[in-house]
């Protein structure tokens, strides 16, 4: 079939006929000269207008929060009118489902598209549980489409499948009475491909359709995903060029008569504000946004009529000049359900093509001040029940907060005291620890969450500070290898964006942020256990296993020998805090002095 449908030269006879009765020159003076209702005379049947108005809510990396996200997590930033700021308790998937459903009153063609990390590092309602109670949601959520993000990749390759297909989990079995039906949605991959087939793991694309109106959607993820996903997570597959790939399946939709076309990219930007009303094209609006997204856009074929984008989860509405130099809007709602993407389309039905310079866009706040969806909060009653023996059991005691900030978080230090703690036991000769800050998602608080009481440390809370699933690794290291992994921290592809691991009790050493690269490592400084690292000496160190196969551009932290793979990270933590606290004796915070930092 040529790539204009026979349902649209129809549509072009029937507007050439009735501009030529009208004696008018072109379909485009007919299209602003008809009124709203008007017919075609000859047939007696209404002629709709040209121009159709397409409405696309879409949010990013939702991370399977469920309930409303606690401290910042749950916050975002308003820029006011007269340059202040205030900040405004948002997210929360019962919030969520009330705002989408309000939003799409009115509106007779709505799509809802997603842009990744729709689960995946998510808290205990959800984790535990592999993610079946987040895919659930989004089902009643009527998400139409999303594309996959690193975390999707979390347990592989095979469970992503699961949860688009449905199924019991392989060793989980099912949790209730029902099997569990898998997603509604498509999840899209066009860049996931298998290593053995070459072929795309799930679709590349979905076409939405209403009525005469279509618009196609392509889903890909970063390239880099293989770096930020532990290597067991991406075994088998081959992670393509985002920009190569959305151009690709533009020209299979173009083929197929698909001139509408949307890429839902996990990759991102930073912008010049943190509010969530940021808007590039805005008066005042600064620097813009910087990221991989920039020259992804600006790269991707002029046929693509907008991205929806996320991974940095960061908040911006942009254009972004296409190649031909037209702008294109390209947007993130922020993170964890607290933002939601309003975009108006307006499709050209002439064309079958969307009218860019007519394409509008905002961020709204999912704001806990409207009424809780009933269906979300049974959802979330039923879940939280089953969870509820295993979350609430206590594992230990702190004496004040364990925050998860910081250059050198104290969190990061606890974790990585554990996992010594854990490493000993399974080889005595184990000699330190390195946690990389990317896992740990989040702090302990003092303050009591339930009725466990102030100090108290439950399952739930450890859970939502380790939600990843890794084991515990050790592996053999020479010196001098040590040094190089320190010096990845602030090398290589963390040059730009330094990412601090955080050592054992028994590793200390200086950061000199006032020198650039390798250097910023003061190699004379390093110590273990007081003395200075041997660079031919061997070292037996403990990492989880995301480091363990060299992720977040640890490349030497995968070249270790001698390897040994230990049980569960979170068990680790769990074991530690119930070895070392007590309600007479809580844990105190570790000092996060291991790391002198010079500025």
């Amino acid at each position: 079939m040529p790539a204009k449908s026979q349902q649209q030269q129809r549509r072009r006879r029937t507007y050439r006929l009735v501009a030529a009765a009208a004696g008018l020159a072109t379909v485009g003076a007919l299209a602003a000269a008809l009124p709203a209702g008007a017919h075609d005379s000859k047939h007696g049947k209404p002629l709709p207008s040209r121009y159709q108005d397409v409405q696309l809510l879409s949010f990013n990396d939702l991370h399977g929060n469920l309930e409303p996200p606690s401290g910042s997590s749950g916050r975002v930033t308003e820029l006011q009118a007269d340059g202040t700021t205030k900040t405004i308790d948002a997210g929360g998937v019962e919030y969520l489902a009330t705002h989408l459903r309000e939003a799409r009153k009115g509106h007779a063609y709505s799509v809802t598209a997603a842009g990744g990390d729709m689960v995946g590092a998510s808290p205990l309602i959800s984790g535990l549980f592999h993610d079946e109670p987040t895919i659930e949601a989004l089902n009643k959520l009527d998400l139409d489409v999303t594309s996959v993000g690193n975390h999707e990749f979390d347990e592989g390759a095979k469970e992503l499948g699961r949860l688009q297909n449905g199924g019991c989990h392989p060793t989980a079995g099912c949790y209730t009475d029902e099997e569990f039906e898998g997603a509604d949605f498509p999840y899209l991959a066009a860049n996931v491909l298998g290593e053995k087939t070459g072929r795309p793991i799930l679709k590349p694309y979905w076409v939405w359709k209403k009525k005469d109106v279509k618009v196609g959607f392509i889903g890909v993820t970063l390239e880099d995903t293989p770096g930020v996903v532990s290597a067991e997570g991406v075994k088998g597959l081959k992670f393509k060029d985002e920009v190569e790939t959305i151009n690709k399946y533009a020209r299979v939709l173009q083929k197929q008569g698909v001139k509408s076309i949307v890429a839902l990219i996990h990759e991102g930007g930073q912008p010049a504000s943190g509010s969530y009303n940021y808007n590039c094209d805005s008066p005042g609006a600064g620097d813009g946004i910087s990221g991989p997204i920039v020259d992804i856009a600006k790269n991707i074929s002029p046929s693509v009529d907008a991205l929806v984008t996320g991974h940095t989860h960061a908040a911006y509405v942009c254009t972004i000049p296409d190649p031909s130099g037209k702008p294109r809007m390209v947007t993130s709602a922020a993170s964890f359900g607290r933002l939601y993407t309003d975009t108006t389309l307006t499709y050209d039905r002439f064309t079958g093509d969307i009218a860019r310079t007519a394409v509008k866009s905002a961020n709204h706040v999912v704001t806990r001040t409207v009424a809780k969806a009933p269906d979300m909060t049974q959802l979330i009653g039923k879940w939280n029940t089953l969870a509820a023996p295993i979350g609430n059991r206590p594992i230990g005691y702190i004496s004040a907060d364990v925050p998860s900030t910081g250059t050198e978080s104290p969190m990061g230090d606890l974790i990585a005291d554990a996992q010594l703690a854990y490493g000993k036991g399974l080889d005595p000769e184990t000699d330190l620890a390195l946690m990389n800050p990317g896992g740990v998602r989040a702090g302990l608080t003092y303050a009591a969450k339930g009725t466990e009481g102030d100090g108290v440390v439950t399952y739930a809370e450890g859970f939502t500070v380790q939600p990843f699933s890794n084991t515990v690794n050790l592996q053999d290291f020479t010196g001098a290898q040590l040094i190089k992994v320190l010096q990845e921290q602030v090398s290589g592809s963390n040059a730009a964006s330094p990412k601090i691991l955080l050592p054992s009790a028994n590793l200390t050493y200086t950061l000199d942020l006032t020198k650039t690269g390798a250097d910023r490592i003061v190699v004379d400084s390093v110590r273990l256990n007081g003395t200075a690292v041997d660079p031919a000496a061997t070292y037996r160190v403990a990492t989880n296993s995301f480091l363990a196969g060299g992720g977040d551009g640890f490349t030497t932290l995968g070249q270790g020998t001698n390897d040994l793979v230990g049980g569960d990270d979170l068990a680790a933590l769990v074991a530690y805090l119930t070895a070392n606290s007590s309600a007479g004796s809580p844990i105190a915070p570790p000092a996060a002095n291991r790391i002198t930092v010079v500025q």
